[in-house]
């Protein structure tokens, strides 16, 4: 079971989607990450990338972000991206991406608070979406990525953001990265 953690929608049960391709953050890996990253809470802008459940992304705004946007390719996960904002309460501060991530990352030009990413493991999906991220200056000054991938497994180490923490949590690991400061 998934739920949501903290704030307006605390206690409520969110729905996960069927199969293997999704794998819900859980609980205690999301409530570990949410006290790593509240002094960013809350933001104005949050993009939860390869959104699986919007599990993230609904407990940034149950704690008071402003918006979200969940972008996610799979059809059955968009699915139950939208019931989850309908249970949680938080369509209203929702934007749902039907697509591929890099599509959307390639033709957005909004900048973000808080970037989720949790792509599946050790695919080169991270490290791709990353420098994306990076070379279209998608981030808010302050803003940072929580990057979640397998344990000994693809690593977010790159040239343009400084890990400022990891963490491990059974087989993931948990990492967010700021950006290094640019060139004016």
């Amino acid at each position: 079971m998934v739920r949501v953690i903290s704030g307006s929608a605390r206690g409520r049960k969110l729905l996960a989607p069927e199969g293997y391709d999704t794998r819900p953050t859980t609980d205690r890996v999301k409530e570990s990450i949410f006290n790593i990253i509240s002094p960013h809470l809350p933001a104005d802008s949050v993009l939860d990338l390869f959104a699986g459940s919007g599990g993230l992304g609904i407990e940034a705004l149950s704690r008071g972000s402003k918006h979200c946007v969940f972008a996610e390719k799979d059809k059955n996960a968009l699915s139950v991206v939208r019931k989850n904002l309908e249970l949680a309460r938080v369509s209203d501060k929702s934007e749902l991406i039907s697509g591929d991530a890099f599509s959307y990352l390639e033709r957005t030009n909004l900048k973000f608070d808080i970037i989720f990413l949790d792509p599946p493991y050790n695919t080169g999906l991270l490290t791709k979406a990353i420098a994306l991220i990076y070379n279209k200056n998608l981030l808010t000054e302050n803003g940072i990525i929580v990057a979640e991938s397998e344990h000994l497994g693809e690593t977010p180490a790159n040239d343009q953001f400084d890990i400022k923490r990891s963490a491990k949590y059974g087989k993931t690991t948990v990492f967010v990265l700021c950006p290094h400061k640019r060139e004016r």
